[in-house]
C-alpha cells in the first residue's frame, strides 16, 4: 500500500481519535516510513531531519505568546473589553447579533489584510483573539464559526489576491513551478483561474456562519473582565496610547524584517519601555507565553518531521503513477483524481506553499496529456495545492485560529478548528475546483 495514503489515513485517523496530534504525526511518520521500507532507522533520521524546519515557527508562537501575554498585562485587553462589553450590555438581543456579525467581519478583513496589505501571517491572532474571548462569551458566539472566519481570510486570499502572501503563492510559487514544468501561460492570468475555487470557500463561509453555527453556544466564562478590575480613566489613556504604538511597532518590525520573533520581541519590549509591564515580570511574561503556545509549536515541529518522512518515501510521484493508470482520456476522472491526490498529500504536508513545487511536476504534464488548457491547469494545480491548507492538523490556517480561540482550554484544535474548516472549505473546494477545471 502506498506510503503516503498510509500516513495520512493514521494520521487523520487518530486525531479524530482524540489522540494527541503530536503523537498522531509521530506514530504516523512511523508506519509511512516502515510501510515504504525506509526501516525504523532511516524513518526515524527522516523525522528528525524534519524537526529543525520546525524551530523557528515554534519560537515565532512562543515569542508572540509571550506578546499577548504583556497586552493581557498592561490592562490594555480589559480596557477594550470594557468598553464592548457595555455595548453588549446596553443593547437587545436584535444589536447583539448585529455587533456579533460586525465582529466577525473585522476579525475577517484582520485575517485577508494578515495576507496581503501587511503580510504579517497569523501574527495577530494571538494578539487580537484573546481579548475578544470575553465578548464571545457574552454574546455566546460559537468559536467555530470564528474559527472558519479567520480561514477563510487566511486561505481564501492567497489564493486569489495578488498581493503579499498571495503574490508569492500566484505569482513565485504556483506560475513559476508551472512555467518550469512546460505549461505556458502568462502570469497576470494565474488570479483570474482561481476564482471559481475562491467561489467555493465563499459559499463554505456562508454555510458555516450562517446555517452551521448559527445558534449560540454557551462557553464557561473562566476569562477575567474589565468589570473586575478597577483602571483609573488617566491611566486607561495610557495605556491605550502606549499598547496601540507597541502594536503598530511589533507589526512594522516583523513586515520589515519578515520574522515573526522579532516582531513578538518588539512587541514586549515596548510595553516594558512604557512601564506597562515591570523589567521583573519579563520573565513570568516569557514563561506564560511559551506555556500558552507550546502545543501549538510542538505540533509545527512534529508536522514537519511527518512531511519529511512523506517526502523521503517517495511514494507521492508511485501515487499519481497509480492514479494515472486508471484516469485514461476522461478530464472528469482526471480532475478529480488530481483534486484528491493534492488533498492526501496537502493533508500530511500542511501548507499549499511546500506542496506545488511537488505535486506541479507531477500534476501538470498529466493535465496536459489528458488536454486540459492552461487556465483549467492552473485552477486544478492550484486548488490542489490549496486542498488540506484550510483542514490540516498541521496548517497554519487552523493552527492560528486555535491559538487565539483555546486560549481558556475551550476550544478543541481537531473537532472546533479542523473538522469544521474541512468540512466547509475543503469540500467546497473539491467541487468548484472540479468545476472550474471543466469550465475553464
Amino acid at each position: 500500500m502506498n506510503a503516503v495514503v498510509v500516513g495520512v489515513i493514521l494520521m487523520l485517523g487518530l486525531s479524530l481519535f482524540r489522540v494527541n496530534v503530536i503523537v498522531a504525526m509521530t506514530l504516523s511518520a512511523l508506519a509511512a516510513g516502515l510501510t515504504a521500507g525506509l526501516g525504523l532507522e532511516n524513518t526515524l533520521n527522516a523525522f528528525n531531519d524534519g524537526l529543525s524546519g520546525g524551530a523557528q515557527i515554534a519560537l515565532s508562537y512562543a515569542m508572540l505568546g509571550a506578546f499577548a501575554v504583556a497586552i493581557s498585562k498592561s490592562g490594555l485587553t480589559l480596557i477594550l473589553a470594557s468598553k464592548l462589553l457595555g455595548l453588549v450590555n446596553s443593547k437587545n438581543k436584535d444589536s447583539a447579533n448585529y455587533l456579533s456579525m460586525l465582529i466577525l467581519v473585522v476579525i475577517m478583513g484582520c485575517a485577508v489584510a494578515s495576507q496581503n496589505l501587511v503580510p504579517v501571517h497569523i501574527a495577530f491572532i494571538p494578539i487580537l483573539i484573546p481579548p475578544l474571548i470575553v465578548i464571545f462569551n457574552k454574546l455566546k458566539m460559537d468559536r467555530r464559526a470564528i474559527a472558519c472566519v479567520l480561514t477563510f481570510g487566511l486561505a481564501t486570499s492567497y489564493m486569489v489576491l495578488p498581493y503579499g502572501f498571495g503574490g508569492i503563492y500566484l505569482y513565485s510559487i504556483l506560475h513559476k513551478n508551472l512555467t518550469d514544468n512546460g505549461l505556458e501561460i502568462v502570469n497576470t492570468a494565474v488570479p483570474y483561474a482561481m476564482i471559481i475555487p475562491a467561489l467555493g470557500m465563499l459559499l463554505g463561509l456562508i454555510i458555516a456562519v450562517f446555517i452551521s453555527y448559527r445558534k449560540p453556544r454557551e462557553y464557561k466564562n473562566d476569562v477575567q473582565s474589565a468589570s473586575d478590575v478597577d483602571i483609573k480613566i488617566e491611566d486607561q489613556k495610557k495605556v491605550l496610547i502606549a499598547g496601540g504604538i507597541a502594536i503598530v511597532c511589533s507589526l512594522l518590525a516583523q513586515n520589515v524584517s519578515g520574522s515573526m520573533i522579532l516582531g513578538g520581541l518588539v512587541g514586549v519590549m515596548m510595553f516594558a519601555m512604557f512601564g506597562l509591564i515591570k523589567w521583573d515580570q519579563s520573565s513570568d511574561v516569557f514563561t506564560k507565553g511559551v506555556a500558552m503556545m507550546a502545543m501549538i509549536g510542538f505540533i509545527m515541529i512534529s508536522a514537519q518531521g511527518f512531511a519529511s518522512v512523506m517526502k523521503e518515501t517517495g511514494d507521492v510521484a508511485s501515487l499519481v503513477a497509480a492514479c494515472a493508470g486508471i484516469i485514461g482520456d476522461s478530464k472528469p476522472v482526471a480532475a478529480a483524481v488530481i483534486l484528491i491526490v493534492g488533498l492526501l498529500i496537502t493533508m500530511g504536508i500542511g501548507s499549499s506553499f511546500s506542496t506545488v513545487p511537488i505535486i506541479a511536476t507531477l500534476f501538470v504534464p498529466l493535465s496536459l496529456e489528458v488536454g486540459f488548457s492552461a487556465m483549467a491547469t492552473v485552477a486544478l494545480v492550484g486548488t490542489a495545492g490549496a486542498l488540506g491548507d484550510a483542514g490540516s492538523p498541521a496548517s497554519d490556517s487552523t493552527l492560528g485560529p486555535t491559538s487565539g480561540l483555546n486560549t481558556d482550554g475551550q476550544h478543541d484544535h481537531i473537532w472546533d478548528s479542523v473538522v469544521p474548516t474541512f468540512i466547509h472549505f475543503n469540500i467546497p473546494l473539491l467541487i468548484f475546483g472540479w468545476i472550474a477545471a471543466m469550465v475553464l
